[in-house]
């Protein structure tokens, strides 16, 4: 009587635990699988969004899908008995551990959260890092910053660099000024290349008109007077416009009969005939 009995109690043992690693593995399954639906759903909710920035689109993913799966741990080992308060302990234990172990990459993760909070510099935007690094803003990850170059190559920073770093950021205001310096020689006519500067970028397309662009007389050096051009434009149309108007300007003033300003030297004298002699 009594081995019936064990071998009842046994078999009831065992289908109990087989229910309990049935139900552990398909919470285990459902889990998993819930953590990747909702982090594809925060993510395409995340981009299809306007007031959320594209930076913090795969760190507001990652965070759903972990925080799920964390939870879904838990649950498992719950079913089989184990104390959460135990595994709540445990992991605070570990964490501290780690985060003493891993400082400069906890230091990253706070310069992360900081990057995105602050938001100094987006996804799309064209930065420049302590004035040696420069690219536009691929992504602000948890650890890394990555930039790409304007001849296509790839950069990538950590997130302590950048956020003790000089940021200057050449995207984020719509429009931009920009300044060209042209010379003039002293015999030629100052007034007349003034007037064809003026006329010049009044009538380009991509300069605006508020502020006004402005020629003005900023120097006199050796070889002739020093005119600045100064306009603003679109941020999107900075270097198209520069390049353009750097070709423009000097056909401007060549057509208004300007040669080429050429450093000028007059000798006169004893300084004369001691160059003579040493030619």
């Amino acid at each position: 009587m009594s081995d019936s009995v064990s071998k009842a109690i046994l078999e009831s043992q065992a289908y109990g635990f087989a229910i309990t690693l049935l139900i552990a593995a398909v919470i285990l399954i459902v889990g998993w699988w819930v953590s990747k639906w909702v982090g594809s759903m925060v993510r395409r909710a995340a981009t299809s969004s306007p007031r959320i920035d594209a930076t913090i689109v795969p760190i507001l993913s990652s965070t759903a899908v972990w925080a799920i799966r964390v939870f879904t741990l838990v649950a498992v080992l719950a079913r089989f008995g184990v104390q959460t308060a135990s595994i709540i302990a445990v992991l605070g234990a570990a964490g501290l551990a780690i985060g003493l172990a891993l400082q400069n990459t906890l230091q990253n993760i706070a310069a992360g959260v900081m990057l995105l909070a602050l938001r100094p510099m987006r996804a799309g935007e064209y930065v420049s890092v302590g004035g040696v690094n420069e690219g536009t803003v691929e992504e602000i990850g948890l650890f890394m910053t990555r930039l790409t170059q304007f001849d296509g190559i790839a950069i990538s920073l950590p997130n302590s660099t950048v956020w003790g770093a000089n940021l200057i950021n050449y995207s984020r205001n719509p429009t931009r000024r920009l300044d060209l310096e042209a010379q003039v020689r002293y015999n030629d006519d100052l007034d007349a290349a003034v007037e064809s500067l003026k006329a010049l970028i009044n009538d380009h397309p991509l300069v605006s008109k508020e502020p006004a662009p402005m020629v003005m007389v900023m120097g006199y050096r050796d070889n002739g007077v020093s005119i600045n051009v100064r306009v603003w434009t679109d941020n999107s149309k900075y270097w198209e416009l520069r390049w353009d108007l750097l070709y423009k300007i000097r056909k401007t003033l060549v057509g208004a009969g300007m040669g080429a300003a050429v450093p000028v030297r007059e000798l006169q004298g004893p300084v004369v005939a001691k160059e003579r002699q040493q030619g």
